[in-house]
């Protein structure tokens, strides 16, 4: 056979297909809009987070957790592992190509083989390079190839999932953190309105005006207002720690920037449409390239019931005096070719072949549900700013009520007109009520933070896919 023809031939051997299953995106059921929602192709996903979060210290913040936040750095060094991996995979693509030299003495044995003709002790030297390709008649080696790089991909999701919860989850705990500053301040501000009462019975009870009675009450309204401040400074501490952790710092304290009040809502927040996180959102992306995967594995398992195909060569020298290691008539070489396949494995390779299957069937139904939980996720976004907005509004028309009946209480007690329980009982009622609405207003702006994280916001900020790097030649 020509030169030609066995280029061809084996030309024709490498571009056959690879068996099992081409990758097809299972069938996903995604209404045209999110529920509750308007169809707009637009998204507040689109953003980056620092256009979403205005706060200069909140940004500052998030920069510092992308920097030095130890679970992204995880993240970062899984991805260049497996993109190595599939590195590795990769390379099973190409011959390997080594050499190899040895030198030995010994009667009736050369090169550690027996000899029985070779009387005497003598000695032998050798040098080769040698060449050994599989053949991916196949594609077994091709389907390994697209399982790894799906496994790179699927931790470069993970990776910029990391990203996205960072993100959120240090925009939330600021939130909270300034929601619960806010808290603080209602709280001393009632304290103090608790006390002047309080002092002002005492003096009244000094004079003889009241009984003992009304002090009494006013005190014990006092200590149990009072009692609440080192609970909210305790809650305080605990979420500066979590941010530090977030920041990858020691526990300290976290500089403070806009208030709660101050950081705006955007006044929309268009969600786009439902096909958009399938290439946006992170699991997502991890669930689906954990399908490719699984899907290319069910290749390698079948590709197992075929031939293995090799190739091997060796050239070099070999000769019983170093110094002609080089001459002419030393040369040695060899070529062959080797086929290894499967005849009885006792139901392995065929209970391989299904398990391969079942765990494409299992990746694709994780899929399928992923896409689902984040449709629901964004739904259920979507669905509470509307209503925590709805409940913002009534606790504040709420507030407003309750400070004035504070107001006129006391103006009727002061004037004679009725006890202080009317007083009290009024106070009582504001102060929880102002800690609700507080609560909401940092909801209102945490619902925000929900719908961004839901629709896999920002995370094409992070950075391009990872690409399997290229052979490298001996």
């Amino acid at each position: 056979m020509s030169r030609a023809l066995r280029v061809a031939w084996l030309c024709a051997l490498l571009c056959g297909c690879a068996v099992g299953p081409d990758y097809e995106r299972p069938a996903l059921v995604t209404p045209p809009t999110f529920r509750d929602a308007p169809e707009r192709q637009e998204s507040i996903a689109d953003l980056p987070w620092w256009e979403v979060f205005g706060d200069e210290t909140l940004q500052s913040l998030v920069r510092e957790s992308l920097e030095k936040n130890r679970d992204l750095a995880t993240a970062v060094a899984d991805v260049e592992r497996s993109r190595d991996a599939a590195a590795v995979q990769r390379g099973e693509l190409f011959p390997d190509i080594g050499y190899s030299g040895t030198g030995s003495r010994g009667k009736k044995v050369i090169l550690d083989t027996p000899d029985p003709a070779a009387v005497n002790a003598r000695s032998v030297y050798a040098g080769v390079l040698n060449a050994s390709w599989e053949i991916d008649l196949w594609g077994r080696i091709r389907r390994a190839t697209e399982s790894s790089k799906a496994d790179m991909l699927a931790n470069d999701a993970v990776r910029r999932g990391v990203v996205l919860s960072l993100v959120t989850d240090v925009a939330r705990a600021y939130l909270e953190l300034r929601e619960l500053d806010l808290e603080l301040e209602i709280t001393r501000r009632n304290v103090e309105s608790f006390q002047r009462m309080h002092d002002l019975f005492a003096r009244q009870f000094a004079g003889g005006v009241v009984s003992k009675l009304d002090p009494l009450r006013a005190e014990a309204a006092l200590a149990q207002a009072a009692a609440t401040v080192p609970e909210i400074e305790r809650r305080i501490v605990a979420k500066e720690n979590q941010l530090c952790v977030l920041l990858g710092r020691p526990p300290g304290p976290i500089p403070r920037g806009a208030q709660l009040l101050e950081v705006t809502p955007p006044p929309e927040v268009p969600a786009g449409v439902p096909a958009q996180i399938l290439e946006r959102r992170p699991d997502l992306l991890e669930a689906e390239q954990a399908d490719v995967a699984a899907n290319a594995d069910i290749g390698v398992a079948f590709a197992d019931f075929f031939p293995r195909i090799g190739l091997t060569a060796i050239y070099g020298s070999a000769t019983t005096d170093l110094n002609e290691f080089l001459e002419a008539g030393t040369g040695a070489w060899s070529r062959a070719v080797a086929l290894t396949g499967p005849l009885f494995t006792f139901g392995r390779t065929w209970y391989t072949w299904q398990g391969a299957k079942a765990g494409g069937e299992a990746a694709a139904a994780a899929y399928q549900q992923a896409v689902l939980v984040a449709l629901a996720d964004v739904s259920n976004a979507l669905t509470a700013r509307d209503k925590i907005t709805a409940q913002r509004a009534s606790l504040e028309r709420q507030v407003t009520a309750l400070a004035e009946a504070v107001r006129l209480a006391e103006k009727r007690y002061l004037g004679g007109l009725s006890t202080y329980l009317e007083v009290l009982d009024a106070q009582q009622q504001l102060f929880p009520a102002e800690l609700a609405l507080a609560q909401a207003q940092r909801n209102e702006r945490l619902v925000i933070v929900d719908l961004y994280r839901a629709l896999g916001g920002g995370w094409s900020q992070a950075g391009d896919q990872p690409t399997i790097p290229q052979p490298i030649a001996p």
